[in-house]
């Protein structure tokens, strides 16, 4: 069975919280097959509030770990969805 796993981190501080994200999303990168970041951005503003999508490879152990680290990290939120398909003969 194919299974495949999307992670959406909401990051409330930017600025506060960038550096330890990035370290986590660094050390687990070889689980990360796609990665979509974004925020609010004006000319006069640049939003503190940023939203990542992460599309994850690997064993279902390496994405337990990967949202262990991540849930360490204070000022952010996770959500999953996890999508199987049984292989077609």
């Amino acid at each position: 069975m194919h299974q495949s796993k999307i992670l959406g981190i909401m990051v409330y501080d930017r600025i506060k919280e960038a550096g330890r994200t990035q370290q986590v999303l660094t050390n687990h990168a070889a689980i990360i097959r796609t990665r979509l970041g974004f925020h609010e951005l004006s000319h006069d503003v640049c939003s503190r509030v940023g939203t990542i999508l992460l599309v994850l490879q690997g064993s279902s152990q390496q994405w337990q770990e990967l949202h262990e680290d991540l849930n360490q990290i204070g000022g952010i939120e996770v959500q999953t969805m996890e999508f199987s398909k049984s292989a077609i003969a």
